[in-house]
Order: C-alpha cells, then sequence, then structure tokens
C-alpha cells in the first residue's frame, strides 16, 4: 500500500475557523462515499464546532494518568486497526502525554500516513519552528508546542484558512472561541489587532513561499521554459562597473510598484575567470543589493546575453534592467552589444529596461584578457584559415603572371600560419605550415607540379618555413595554456581570500556560504552533513537547493570534512582540480558550525552569568531590603495581639500606620522586581496610543506627598504616543527616587515642554547630585549611589523606569540640576496635530 496523503489546514490565529473547515471536508467527502473517521477533534466547546461532529465516526480516545490528573489522547494503535480512508487529526503541532508512543502528534500521523491513511490536519503559523522568535517578538507569547517546518512542507496540500482581524475579534467578543471569562485578557493581550495583522502577514508570506515552490517544482518537471508572470521578479545584470549602483536602485523601485516584487543581481563571469570587473565594486553592489532586500548571484558563461536570459528564465523573472553599454562609437562594429542582444533575444514574456547612466558611452577601458580556452567559433576560423587558406593564396599567386618571388611566396604563406595559429592554436598551425610546404613545393619550386627540389636552396627555404610554422604555433598553444592556468589560479586565489576574509569578519551565515558554494561550481544542491559517530545516521546540519543529498553516498561529491562531517553536492562530477577549493568551503563550513555553536553556548554562559549576578543581588535585597518591612509589620503585628499590654487608640493607630507602611514598601519592591524579571525576559509589549501628560503624571505622583512635588505640565502640549501604564510606573519611580534624595522641604519640579516633534518631561530635585563617571552606572539593576541607607530599596527603580522608556521609544537620560543637584529627562514623541485629550479619562495600564 502506497503512502497516504497529507492535507493541512493552516490559520494566522486559533479562531479562524480551521477546525470548522476540516469537519466540513470531511462531511463533503463522506457524502461522496468515502470511509472518514474523527481520530481526534478539539472543539474548546464551541457549540458550533461540535455540532458539525454529528454524523462522523469518532475512535475513542486513550486515557493517560500524568501527576495524578487523566488525560486523553488519539489512540494510534485503534486507528492503524480501523484502517480508514481519511482521519481527521486536529492540533499537529500538539505534545502528548508522557509516555505515549510518540512525544509530538505530527510523529502520530507520520504512522498514519505510513500505513496508507490519508490525514487531514490543522495548524497555527505560530507553531511552526522556523518562525517562533518571529511570533514571540510579535506577540510576547514563546510557543513550546511546535511543528517543523519541513512536516508542514512535505504536505500534498495545504490551505489558507484567513479571517481580518477585525473579525476575528468581533468573534472573540461575541463569545465564539473562548468562554466569555477569559474574552477580555484575550483581547487585551494576543488578540491585539497589531499581533492579529503580523500573524497574518506571517502566514500568507509563508504559503507565498510554499506556493512558489510548487510552481517551480510544476516548472521544471514539465520543462517549461517561458516565463509565468505570477508575480514579478527583476533581474539585474550587473558588469562590475561603476553603473551597477544605478541598476540596482533603478530595479528596487520597480520591485516597489508590485507586490513582492523580488530583486534579482547577476554577474556573469567567463569560465576562464578572467574579467575586466572590479572586485570592490562587486562586494560594494553585493552589499547593495542585499540592503534593497535582494539577492546576488555569481553565474559562468561565456556568451554573455544567452547565459542571462538562460538565468532569467530559470528564475521565472519577468523583467531584465540593464545599463546603456558604456562601449564607444566605433566598438559597435563588432556587434550589437550585450543589450541589444538580450532585447531581442527576450521575446515577448521578458521585458527589457535599458537604464542610462552617467557613464554610457565613455568606454570600457582596456579589455581583459581574451579566454583561455579556445572556443568553438575561433578553433573552426584556424581551421579555415590553415586549410582553405593556402588554398586559395594559391589560387591568387597562380593567377599573377609574374608573381611576388619565391621569398615572398614563403613570407604569404607564413602570414597564413601565423593566422592559424592565432586563431586556432596548434593543431590548425600544424596543418597550415604542412599544406603551406607542399603548396609551396608543388606550385612555386622548379620543377613545379611535382615534390620534387632542384635547387638546395629552395629545399632549404620550406625547411625554414616548416620549422617557424611550428614553432610558432607551440608558442601560441603554450601561451593559452599558460594563460589558462594563470587564470584559473587567480579564480582560485579570489575564492581562496573571500573565504579568509569571511573568517577575519566573523561571518557565520551558513546558508550562504553553500549558496556560494552551488554558485562557484554550478551545482544543484548543497547540504553539510554531520554524525555523532561512524554507526550513526547522517544529519542534515543545512542545504541550498531542491532534493540535497541525505548520505554522502548518495551525492555526486562528496567532501569529508574530518571523521562527522561531510559537504555532499549534487548536480555533476567535479574534475580533480576542483576538490582543492571544494575543500577549503568545505573547512570553512566546518570552521562556521563551530562558530555557531561557539557563540550559542556563549550566549549561554553570558544568560547563566547574568541570571547568577540577578539572583544574587535578589537574595542580598531579600536578605535585607524585603526582611525590613517584613520585621516592622510582624513586630507590629505581635504588639496588637499581645494581652500583656494595654494599647490605646493612638498606639493601635500607629501600629497600623506602621503596618500599612511596611505593606506599601514591600509592595513597591515587589513591584518592582517583578518589573526588571519582565524587562530582563523580554516580555513587556507596550501598547501605544496617543494620550495626554496631564492626565498620567497626577496618578504617578499618588504616591509621595503633595507638598514635596511642583507640578507644571502646560495645557498646550501636543499628546504623546505613550503606553500609559507604563509611563506613570516610569514616573513614580523617577519621583520617589527625586524625593527620597531632596533636603528637606526643598520639593521635586516635574515640568514638561515642546520641542518639534518630542516632548520632555523633566523631573528636578536640589539633592547632592551624582557624578558624569557615575550618571550611566545609577540606570543598572541592583545599583544605589553614594549613602543611601539600608532598607531605602534594592536599587531596581531608575533601571526600570529606563526600560519602561526604551521600550515605549523614548529615552531616559540624567543631567545635572543648575545650582546642584539631579535632573531626569524622559523625551516622548509627540503626535503631530492633535490638541490635549478631554479631561476625565483615566490611564489604562498594560499588563
Amino acid at each position: 500500500m502506497g503512502r497516504g496523503k497529507l492535507r493541512i489546514y493552516l490559520g494566522a490565529a486559533p479562531g479562524v475557523g480551521k477546525t470548522y473547515a476540516m469537519l466540513s471536508e470531511a462531511h463533503r467527502r463522506a457524502e461522496r462515499g468515502t470511509d472518514c473517521v474523527v481520530a481526534l477533534v478539539e472543539t474548546h466547546e464551541r457549540p458550533r464546532t461540535a455540532r458539525l461532529l454529528d454524523g462522523l465516526e469518532q475512535i475513542e480516545r486513550r486515557e493517560s494518568t500524568h501527576r495524578g490528573a487523566v488525560l486523553t489522547e488519539m489512540d494510534v494503535d485503534a486507528v492503524l486497526e480501523r484502517r480508514p480512508a481519511v482521519a481527521l487529526v486536529d492540533e499537529l503541532a500538539h505534545t502528548n502525554v508522557p509516555g505515549s508512543r510518540n512525544s509530538k502528534r505530527w510523529q502520530d500521523v507520520e504512522e498514519l500516513l505510513a500505513a496508507g491513511t490519508d490525514v487531514i490536519s490543522t495548524v497555527n503559523i505560530q507553531h511552526l519552528e522556523s518562525l517562533g522568535d518571529v511570533v514571540e517578538t510579535i506577540t510576547g507569547v514563546r510557543q513550546r508546542e511546535t511543528v517543523p517546518d519541513e512536516v508542514v512542507r512535505r504536505a500534498d496540500q495545504i490551505e489558507l484558512v484567513d479571517m481580518a482581524p477585525q473579525a476575528l475579534r468581533r468573534r472573540m467578543a461575541h463569545g465564539n472561541i473562548y468562554q466569555p471569562d477569559k474574552v477580555d485578557a484575550a483581547l487585551s493581550n494576543y488578540f491585539r489587532p497589531g499581533n492579529l495583522t503580523a500573524l497574518r502577514e506571517l502566514a500568507l508570506l509563508w504559503l507565498a513561499d510554499r506556493v512558489d515552490e510548487y510552481l517551480q517544482q510544476y516548472r521544471g518537471e514539465h520543462n517549461i521554459r517561458s516565463t509565468w508572470q505570477a508575480r514579478e521578479r527583476i533581474v539585474v545584470g550587473l558588469t562590475g562597473g561603476p553603473e551597477g549602483g544605478t541598476l540596482i536602485r533603478r530595479a528596487a523601485r520597480l520591485a516597489e510598484k508590485g507586490a513582492g516584487g523580488e530583486v534579482l543581481a547577476v554577474y556573469i563571469a567567463r569560465s576562464d575567470g578572467l574579467t575586466s570587473a572590479s572586485p570592490k565594486e562587486l562586494a560594494v553592489q553585493r552589499t547593495l543589493v542585499e540592503d534593497v532586500g535582494g539577492t546576488f548571484h555569481h553565474v559562468i558563461g561565456d556568451d554573455v546575453p544567452s547565459a542571462l536570459l538562460e538565468f532569467a528564465r530559470g528564475v521565472n523573472a519577468t523583467q531584465i534592467v540593464l545599463g546603456s553599454s558604456r562601449r564607444k562609437a566605433w566598438q559597435y562594429l563588432f556587434g550589437p552589444g550585450v543589450g541589444a542582444t538580450v532585447a531581442r533575444d527576450s521575446g515577448p514574456d521578458l521585458d527589457v529596461h535599458i537604464v542610462t547612466h552617467d557613464e554610457a558611452g565613455k568606454g570600457r577601458g582596456l579589455p581583459g584578457a581574451r579566454g583561455t580556452r579556445l572556443g568553438r567559433s575561433r578553433i573552426a576560423g584556424g581551421w579555415l584559415v590553415g586549410v582553405a587558406g593556402p588554398a586559395l593564396l594559391t589560387a591568387l599567386l597562380t593567377s599573377l603572371e609574374n608573381g611576388p618571388g619565391l621569398a615572398n611566396n614563403v613570407l604569404l604563406f607564413l602570414f597564413l600560419t601565423v593566422i592559424a595559429a592565432l586563431l586556432g592554436g596548434l593543431l590548425p598551425a600544424l596543418a597550415s605550415a604542412a599544406v603551406g610546404s607542399l603548396v609551396l613545393n608543388y606550385f612555386f619550386t622548379s620543377p613545379t607540379h611535382t615534390l620534387d627540389i632542384a635547387e638546395p636552396r629552395n629545399l632549404v627555404a620550406i625547411v625554414i618555413f616548416f620549422a617557424v610554422g611550428v614553432a610558432v604555433a607551440s608558442v601560441v598553444d603554450l601561451a593559452a595554456r599558460r594563460t589558462h592556468q594563470a587564470a584559473r589560479l587567480k579564480a582560485e586565489s579570489e575564492i581562496l581570500s573571500f573565504l579568509a576574509g569571511s573568517v577575519l569578519r566573523g561571518q557565520t551565515a551558513l546558508d550562504a556560504l553553500l549558496e556560494r558554494v552551488r554558485e562557484t561550481f554550478a551545482m544543484e544542491s548543497v547540504a553539510l552533513l554531520e554524525r555523532e559517530s561512524d554507526v550513526d545516521p547522517w544529519t542534515c546540519t543545512a542545504s541550498v537547493g531542491p532534493r540535497p543529498a541525505t548520505r554522502p553516498d548518495d551525492a555526486d561529491v562528496d567532501m569529508p570534512v574530518g571523521d562527522r562531517m561531510a559537504m555532499a553536492l549534487s548536480g555533476r562530477v567535479l574534475p580533480a582540480e576542483d576538490r582543492r577549493v571544494l575543500a577549503a568551503f568545505a573547512t570553512q563550513a566546518a570552521v562556521v558550525v563551530d562558530r555557531q555553536r561557539l557563540v550559542g553556548e556563549a550566549e549561554q554562559a553570558r544568560e547563566l552569568a547574568e541570571g547568577n549576578r540577578i539572583r544574587t543581588a535578589l537574595l542580598a535585597a531579600v536578605s535585607h531590603d524585603l526582611r525590613t518591612p517584613l520585621a516592622g509589620i510582624k513586630a507590629a503585628v505581635t504588639s496588637l495581639r499581645s494581652d500583656d499590654v494595654a494599647w490605646s487608640e493612638e498606639d493601635e493607630a500607629e501600629l497600623l500606620a506602621g503596618i500599612e507602611e511596611g505593606a506599601d514598601r514591600l509592595d513597591h519592591l515587589v513591584g518592582n522586581l517583578l518589573d526588571m524579571s519582565r524587562l530582563q525576559t523580554g516580555t513587556v509589549t507596550p501598547l501605544i496610543r496617543e494620550t495626554s501628560l496631564d492626565e498620567v503624571i497626577p496618578l504617578a505622583l499618588v504616591g509621595v506627598p503633595a507638598e514635596s512635588v511642583e507640578l507644571d505640565i502646560p495645557e498646550s502640549l501636543p499628546m504623546v504616543a505613550v503606553d500609559r501604564g507604563l509611563l506613570e510606573r516610569a514616573v513614580a519611580n523617577i519621583v520617589e527616587n527625586a524625593v527620597k534624595y531632596s533636603p528637606d522641604a526643598v520639593s521635586v519640579t516635574v515640568a514638561a515642554s515642546s520641542l518639534g516633534q518630542r516632548v520632555e518631561l523633566r523631573i528636578v530635585d536640589r539633592g547632592a547630585g551624582v557624578p558624569d563617571e557615575a550618571k550611566e552606572r545609577i540606570f543598572e539593576p541592583f545599583q544605589r549611589y553614594g549613602d543611601a541607607p539600608r532598607g531605602a530599596g534594592v536599587g531596581l527603580g531608575l533601571a526600570v523606569a529606563r526600560g519602561f522608556m526604551e521600550a515605549m521609544g523614548g529615552t531616559l537620560t540624567a543631567e545635572d540640576t543648575p545650582g546642584g543637584g539631579m535632573t531626569m529627562v524622559l523625551t516622548l514623541t509627540a503626535v503631530p496635530g492633535h490638541g490635549t485629550t478631554p479631561a476625565g479619562l483615566t490611564a489604562e495600564a498594560t499588563s
């Protein structure tokens, strides 16, 4: 029995209707007589989804006990025994209960597919393994349940279940996704419009790339060479000249006009490795292409127009951008040029743009060395001159009544031999010398029309002619071979120089290195394979190109790197002389892998060291700063509960006030610790809104005595784009710190002003101030400057405030107050064209 087919419904977020679409498809198939069963479907108590289970056969789930709880999972054995034609398996990325036969549900699905059962499943874009970091950046939530991208890519069908963010939020608000008590929290956190829009874009882009892979595969299988303009792909032809930057920017502007436009810059080098291109210019242009979001490609081809068109059709390009020729007018005598040839041969499916630039018509300078390996046209020309040339020259000379004489005839035939050598190399020149010698002997040496030579001097002349012809041919052939060797060594040196430079620059892009290998050796795919020991199977560390080899034995070329790593290339067999350069690439790839692992280990070590530092400081804070208010609360409570002393009402009020003060201090300290933890883990996700400072600042001053702060917030200030809750916490921490260090009876000033597109909030105290060298240190966690008394806090207030400001796109800096003291400057982004909001609106804190 063959392998079953996998169909996946892909969604951007929970609730878009993946399970509903899967069950609807099952009903359609069941109506057509297909044997469909529900292996596992999670309805999440959604009534409309649950109703679709009616009429479908359901396989009973397997129960497992984990930590005292009874959990259910798909019974793989029961499904295999039932052997349905189609099985419905929901939530492909689900992690099974510990002790199950497979740790992940997608592994259960692989068993069903291997048994010949078709499977319909669902997955959200955030559960794809490669997108975990991106999704965490967007939503602030790390997805623990993931599925390898390759599992989803191997699906026979992938269908996107799409829904606009506004519609999904309406479904959420109506209670169609979560229970009512969870709706508000979901809408204000994970299901924010920005989050849903970004996740939707991720899903669309990921699926678009998959569709593009299907299209390329189909075109390759059916040998389709014409361009299908499904999406704009713009190929930029580079020569390594100074006009390249102009062409790349022009192509980028063309790509921006079409959605999903792609720029591919290509430099075509001759197979001999010689070129007049500037390596420096090419390096700059490669960087520019990457900056505009395009890709750079290096292609080998002796016929530049044909190679360019072949590349463009191979990548399904829709447009080609070329620069106006730098050749001078007289140079067009040698041909129409690359631009005209490409435009003529491009056909109706490729648009060719010829872009003018400052270097047009100024000449290309000295031409680079010609190809070292003689092309077919040159060899054919050499044979034509070497064989047909003597015959034509003989006919011309014999037609003359008084010829130029034997000496001049020898020089003329020698001239043909030299031309044949320059054009075709050794063999045509030898043939020309032999034919010329026979012709001279037969037609121009007495006795004529015989091969006899009467005079010795004529014999000497013919022998010298043949010897000179052979010598010239040998010299030309030797020069050609030496030139080829020099060109090859130059190409190798450039490649080795690139590898050495990448090592010095610390470049660790393994995929880019493998792509360079694939382009350099014109391979279909390149894979870097690795195994733990000689008996373990090979695993693919990285690969580029379609259908990479999974074992060195399956590749056309394999280059071992040590005992446990190998580079496998598929596409063609390389000559032995290329393996030296390939070995350098393979060694560099191994270095890159080792560097990446070392960087990861160093990052883990840094995080562990930072965590240890935080824990050490936290223990110090807990040992004293947190215990101090706890001790005060404990003492006050013990006193109140004591039966030995009769407390007066004033005493009880004082003890209760002490308890309240200690609790407030504890609340403040714990709040700062939690805020610092959120900043350290990167889980602070601001909810930026337009707000007015006079709504937020008064709320931030609730925790300090009213007489200790003077407020100066003009009503004419523009609104600012901030998270109200984060700004309130930041200002509260700074004001509390300023009040703590200000002299008695001297108030802290909180003033705001507008400067262009910024609004500055200045919190001014008249304390002792901080030296310049310590101004940045006071913003580090667990730092308290000077003689701050123990129990005055754990040193997190300013660190939390700066973290919140940076999270909102603002800044927090420290300046000296004129006359003594410290001024904290908070810089916020102003919202142009808006006035202040009406009074009465409350600040909203971010959870």
